[in-house]
């Protein structure tokens, strides 16, 4: 179905996609804040300053002063297949005290259904048990697309508001005996509120119905301090409409839709057509940060996301005639676009499985972090930082608070370390012309011994690959003192390459010998490859990483078209004949 948004398809294919440099205005940065996510949906900021992140497999990871912590917040059983799996987090305006979030997911048992549910946050994870269900939605039988799933609480009321897509069932959005295609007005206790506007009318479960007429509602926003709240509605095959959220209004669908209203119908506030490119609005948020990053002229803006246009733009939503305007091209799949306490701009891309900040000529923002090793005594240890803002940068590392001499670089390598360095702890200050920053100290372990030997036994060194292959990986280690580790100590993981960047191709597989995977049938080029990681690690806690490269067999073909000149599509990229 056309602009159904195809999500865990994308995550197959639409991951080896080459990725464009966003095209932004000047003054602009566009900067990567973490990857090794896996099918990332949504994301929200908690109170504190920390980015919650959700992946479609019911995985909550948190990011936390710039790193992706390795431990997940929370793994919820969800049916993730299709547009189903955990859509929508919000957090409890007193998150601080009673460490509440709500999420919206799709449920496995006993059938298929969408659910909001209330988890309990002790620090960086979920306590365990804490899983409170609020409200069950209906079975959805067959219906595989138009979930809905963003989850907000009003800043106005405190009130839940959560949007539930038709689920490809368009006439069931009018009617208010069902729950699919409208937007859901709760309790933070699961309870329907005693004032929603269809009570006198409904009975049950749909007494939660606060505003129909929708057909895929995949996000929704609201704007702090006003409480004025936009619906993105994804469209069928002409538009793409932003609606002003009201209780008790009638959307349309599936009657009427963009700029064909008719009588008792809301007509969106704003709307766009579908083109070759553009075809579903799947993100959207209003540019009100405590201290804005961006110029004024921002300020107050709605900023909005295309998914396959792979641009965002802005609208002014006090205008009575609201007309776009360009602000990033280039970008690949957004799923979510928040903006930040930093005043920068934040959005998912589903494509790169990672997460992006946009900001404006501003102080330093470390988003790769120097990270804690643990090497063998005689060997070298290479600290690294990564951050965003106005260029250019200077660099200074510290070692136990003492800065080193001539350690001014982005790296800092200690050469030949030595038992008398472990415990120490390193630290970078990374300053602008705007301000400076210092990172979280990275410890040093030094540890006796010798690091493992991994080796990689297949695919045989110069192998190739055809689409459609299944290659078989294997491979073992020894260690000096450990002699032939044993398979728990392994741990494998494959990047597909494209020219000089990679992507995540298969996530890290731990305590086996090998095993095998697909090659893709579409998105190859000259100009791709397989990067099989093997890494090994002893008793002692050190690690050695190898690698093994595959690379496709290249054929050479001709197209021709009568007449010449024709564009035709080969593995997904256009080719003139």
């Amino acid at each position: 179905m056309r602009n159904s948004l195809l999500l865990p398809i994308f995550w197959l294919v639409g991951g080896l996609f080459c990725r464009l440099e966003a095209g932004l205005p000047p003054g602009f940065q566009n900067q990567e804040v973490t990857a090794g996510l896996s099918q990332p949906t949504t994301m929200e900021f908690a109170p504190d300053g920390r980015l919650f992140i959700c992946q479609q497999n019911g995985v909550i990871r948190v990011l936390k002063n710039g790193v992706l912590l390795a431990q997940p917040f929370a793994a919820l059983a969800v049916d993730g297949t299709y547009e189903r799996g955990l859509l929508g987090m919000t957090f409890d305006p007193a998150f601080a005290t009673n460490g509440y979030l709500y999420v919206y997911y799709t449920a496995p048992t006993p059938q298929s259904h969408n659910r909001v549910s209330r988890l309990e946050a002790s620090g960086d994870v979920m306590t365990p048990g804490s899983e409170t269900v609020l409200f069950e939605l209906p079975f959805i039988e067959n219906a595989i697309w138009h979930m809905g799933g963003a989850i907000h609480i009003g800043p106005l009321d405190g009130k839940l508001y959560v949007s539930v897509g038709d689920h490809t069932y368009y006439a069931i959005s009018q009617s208010l005996t069902s729950l699919f295609g409208k937007i859901l007005r709760l309790n933070r206790d699961g309870s329907v509120p005693e004032d929603n506007p269809f009570l006198a009318q409904t009975t049950g479960a749909q007494r939660a119905i606060w505003a129909k007429g929708l057909r895929n509602p995949y996000t929704t926003a609201f704007q702090p301090g006003t409480g004025r709240f936009f619906i993105n509605d994804v469209g069928q095959t002409a538009w793409e409409e932003i609606n002003d959220g009201q209780a008790g209004y009638d959307y349309g669908w599936p009657v009427a839709e963009g700029p064909a209203g008719a009588n008792g119908f809301t007509r969106p506030f704003f709307y766009y057509p579908h083109s070759e490119t553009d075809c579903a609005i799947t993100a959207g948020d209003f540019y009100n940060p405590p201290a804005a990053n961006f110029p004024s002229q921002y300020v107050g803006k709605y900023f909005y996301a295309d998914y396959c246009g792979g641009w965002i733009r802005y609208i002014d939503p006090n205008s009575p005639s609201p007309a776009a305007n360009g602000f990033a091209t280039g970008l690949e799949r957004v799923t979510a676009l928040r903006t930040g306490p930093d005043g920068s701009l934040y959005y998912i891309s589903y494509n790169f499985q990672a997460v992006y900040r946009i900001s404006y000529n501003s102080a330093p923002v470390i988003f790769s972090q120097p990270q804690s090793q643990k090497i063998a005594e005689n060997t070298s240890a290479t600290f690294t930082v990564e951050a965003s803002g106005a260029s250019p940068f200077t660099y200074q590392w510290r070692r136990n608070g003492t800065a080193i001499t001539n350690a001014t670089a982005s790296s800092y390598t200690l050469a030949n370390a030595q038992l008398a360095d472990h415990n120490a702890q390193f630290t970078v200050t990374v300053q602008n012309s705007v301000g400076s920053v210092t990172s979280p100290a990275a410890l040093l372990t030094v540890v006796t011994g010798s690091a493992p030997v991994p080796l990689i036994s297949a695919p045989a060194s110069g192998s190739t690959y055809r689409a459609g292959d299944t290659i078989s990986y294997g491979g073992s280690a020894t260690d000096a003192e450990d002699g032939v580790l044993a398979t728990a100590e392994l741990s494998w993981k494959v990047d597909f390459h494209h020219n000089t960047h990679s992507h995540p191709f298969l996530p890290p597989a731990t305590g086996v010998s090998g095993g095998t995977f697909p090659i893709p049938t579409d998105f190859h080029s000259t100009s791709t490859w397989y990067r099989i990681y093997l890494t090994a690690t002893d008793s002692s806690g050190l690690s050695t990483t190898t690698f093994r490269e595959i690379f496709p067999v290249l054929t050479t073909f001709s197209l021709a078209t009568v007449p010449a000149g024709i564009t035709l599509s080969t593995d997904g990229q256009p080719q003139a004949t």
